[in-house]
């Protein structure tokens, strides 16, 4: 049989009509003689009857939920309409049918919502992904990713592919690597991103690049985080930072009006990073609510475990309400987020308590201001930034507990003027804050202390995610060296890792500079999911496993005897 409609497409206009139908069976119900099919495809549900009269009848009894099935039949209207359904005024008379697959009965509900554990779903990914919420995410997927290409495409960039297959760079997350068969002893690693490639396409002369890129990162999972992810990868010639901005919130502003119509406000605020830590915490501020983060005075209050410190502030109005399990759990958040702790005052009813209320004297608490039922929390540390980090993400937890986030809401802001560099406890030297081919703003020779550099460095934050980054790039050798220098890579070390791209800038690269937005991000905030699995289409789970392909997995000894491998004597 050749289909004529979906299963969503049959209305009043179409009774008396012959129709070809075919999908999955959703449910069967034997009413009185009649069996009622609902028949589902992933445009939605068809309602089949199959009378006693019908010589498929015998067919229709045996039919269960997932098999696959083709009929024919005529349209009528039924005598009791279904408002919840777009087909939901016609039904179809079944006059042939063809079984074209059984199917065991499923270990998850396909049909409706069930209660079935993450692990079980990840396992029958395939039969996950028949739910209609499930398929929801993937096709706004596949909208989102053509809207953005329509918007590049039409600013005249070439949508241009990069090799899987490269040279490991450890100047960022940990590589994926890849044993050569012909090579042994040698690997490839796969990208973490394309950004190399996408320079030299530029040195190429090829002044406007995109492409859909797959990246991948050997780093610990989290529900915004998977070790393969896609971004929208740009890179252009002859730009500077606004030109870069400018186009991201095209590109984003004709996404979200096609996909949402949602109007997004241009041009899109900006603020400093140093702003952002100082009155958020953080270099994603979510700012679809208030709470600003202050340093107090407390001079005058002698408070043992924070002398020394650097304190920060938060008040939060109507916080009172907070139990005390609640401000452990918070206290919990702060360390976890490099704080020492947290304290608390709340005032109730005109009286200050909380856990550091014993060290102010009358005086010192009238000069707190504090209004009823005023909340004000305290996060400490050696480090200011580690301090407003602690306190950043608890501001997050406060805001969520006491249901302040309009989730309605899209909030953009772009975080700018980074530090060029950022010094490493473990590594005990500085290292690039974004990569370490980010230019120096306002300092061309990369010449003075480095923890005053700023970068060209640029990232655009969405409800409290980093949603892409980007910088203008270092174009001339010389530079590229310096910060190579700067960074305490030997001459060695650089020719071995980076020595394509030194001698490719000696022959008249043009400045440049791109950005990277973060598809699967985009796409869990624009459907309004806080988990990055339900918009990848096989995900891995939280331990990094593939449950479904039961990935990774030991290979056969004789692979890797081609590939130069000799496993471990406590290995399986």
């Amino acid at each position: 049989m050749k289909y004529t409609h979906h299963n969503s497409e049959l209305r009043l206009k179409n009774i008396n009509e012959q129709v070809y139908l075919k999908g999955w069976v959703a449910k069967r119900r034997d009413l009185g003689g009649l069996i009622f099919i609902d028949l589902r495809d992933y445009h939605g549900i068809t309602q089949l009857v199959f009378k006693p009269d019908n010589a498929f009848y015998k067919e229709a009894t045996e039919l269960k939920n997932e098999y696959v099935i083709e009929v024919k039949g005529n349209v009528v209207e039924r005598e009791s309409k279904n408002k919840d359904l777009l087909t939901g005024d016609i039904e179809v008379i079944v006059r042939d049918l063809v079984v074209l697959n059984t199917a065991l009965n499923p270990p998850i509900a396909v049909s409706y919502q069930d209660n079935a554990q993450e692990d079980t779903r990840l396992k029958y990914r395939y039969l996950d992904l028949r739910r209609k919420e499930s398929q929801r995410y993937i096709i706004m997927r596949s909208h989102i990713t053509q809207a953005i290409r329509e918007k590049l495409l039409e600013k005249k960039f070439f949508e241009l592919e990069t090799p899987f297959l490269g040279k490991s760079s450890p100047e960022g997350a940990r590589d994926f690597l890849i044993p050569s068969r012909l090579y042994h002893g040698q690997y490839y690693a796969l990208p973490q991103s394309p950004q190399i490639y996408k320079q030299l396409y530029m040195v190429s002369g090829f002044e406007r690049y995109f492409q859909v890129a797959r990246c991948f990162r050997d780093e610990d999972l989290r529900s915004d985080r998977q070790l393969e992810f896609t971004q929208i990868d740009i890179e252009a010639s002859f730009v500077k930072q606004n030109d870069i901005i400018n186009l991201t919130e095209e590109v984003l502003a004709h996404t979200f009006h096609k996909i949402l119509n949602y109007e997004i406000k241009l041009p899109i605020d900006q603020i400093s990073y140093q702003d952002a830590m100082f009155y958020y915490g953080s270099d994603k501020p979510d700012l679809r609510y208030g709470l600003k983060l202050s340093t107090p005075n407390l001079d005058e209050v002698k408070i043992p475990f924070l002398e020394g410190k650097s304190v920060r502030s938060l008040l939060v109005p109507n916080g009172a309400s907070l139990t005390r399990k609640q401000l452990d759990n918070l206290t919990a958040v702060a360390k976890k987020n490099h704080s020492d702790g947290l304290a608390y005052l709340k005032m109730n009813e005109g009286e200050l308590t909380g856990s550091i209320v014993k060290f102010f004297n009358d005086e010192q608490k009238d000069a707190l201001n504090l209004k009823d039922n005023d909340l004000l929390l305290f996060a400490y540390h050696d480090s200011f930034e580690k301090a407003s980090n602690g306190l950043g993400v608890v501001r997050n937890e406060v805001a969520n507990l006491l249901g302040i986030i309009d989730e309605n809401k899209y909030s953009f802001v772009w975080v700018v003027d980074f530090p060029l560099f950022e010094y490493s406890e473990t590594e005990e030297r500085y290292v690039a804050r974004h990569h370490p081919f980010t230019s120096a703003k306002e300092n061309p020779n990369l010449e003075g202390p480095l923890d005053t550099m700023l970068a060209n460095a640029y990232d655009i934050v969405l409800n409290g995610y980093e949603l892409g980054g980007g910088s203008i790039r270092i174009h001339n050798s010389t530079t590229q060296a310096r910060m190579f220098e700067l960074l305490g890579l030997t001459d060695e070390i650089v020719e071995a890792r980076f020595g394509y791209l030194v001698e490719a800038l000696k022959y008249g690269t043009p400045p440049h500079g791109g950005i990277a937005l973060g598809l699967d991000r985009l796409v869990m905030l624009m459907t309004g999911t806080k988990n990055i699995k339900d918009v990848i289409a096989f995900p891995k789970t939280q331990s990094a496993r593939d449950l479904m392909m039961s990935a990774p997995d030991y290979v056969d000894v004789q692979q890797e005897l081609e590939l130069g491998i000799i496993r471990n004597k406590e290995s399986k």
